[in-house]
């Protein structure tokens, strides 16, 4: 969890799946440490880049694919979930850090069942 604590700007934002909002790298890392002591501690995430566009000296939106392959850890068993993940970056000294994050599970419209993609 520090690993994911140091993506992030200290103020960042960031929107789960779920649409739980939480401001600090703090608070991001909390909302993560317990899913992943418990539901989400056999799983793995797979990141497939889309876009990059720098915005701004020192700035840029960032798109990416992530897979989550969950194990047999979940209630519900193993299982895949894709998301889309929207990210603002901002360059602090020489490192990037995540400034904003937004992560959309991909959904059938009519349904609501979520969906894997291609």
């Amino acid at each position: 969890m520090a690993a994911l604590g140091g993506l992030f700007a200290e103020d960042a934002t960031f929107v789960n799946r779920f649409g739980h909002f939480v401001r600090g790298s703090d608070a991001i890392v909390a909302l993560h440490a317990p899913i992943h002591e418990t539901i989400y501690r056999d799983s793995t995430l797979a990141n497939e880049l889309l876009d990059v566009a720098h915005i701004a000296d020192g700035a840029a939106v960032v798109h990416f694919w992530s897979r989550l392959t969950a194990g047999v850890a979940h209630p519900a068993g193993p299982q895949q979930v894709d998301t889309l993940i929207l990210a603002v970056l901002i360059k602090q000294g020489e490192t990037w850090r995540i400034r904003a994050l937004e992560n959309v599970t991909l959904t059938n419209p009519r349904t609501g069942e979520a969906i894997l993609r291609g």
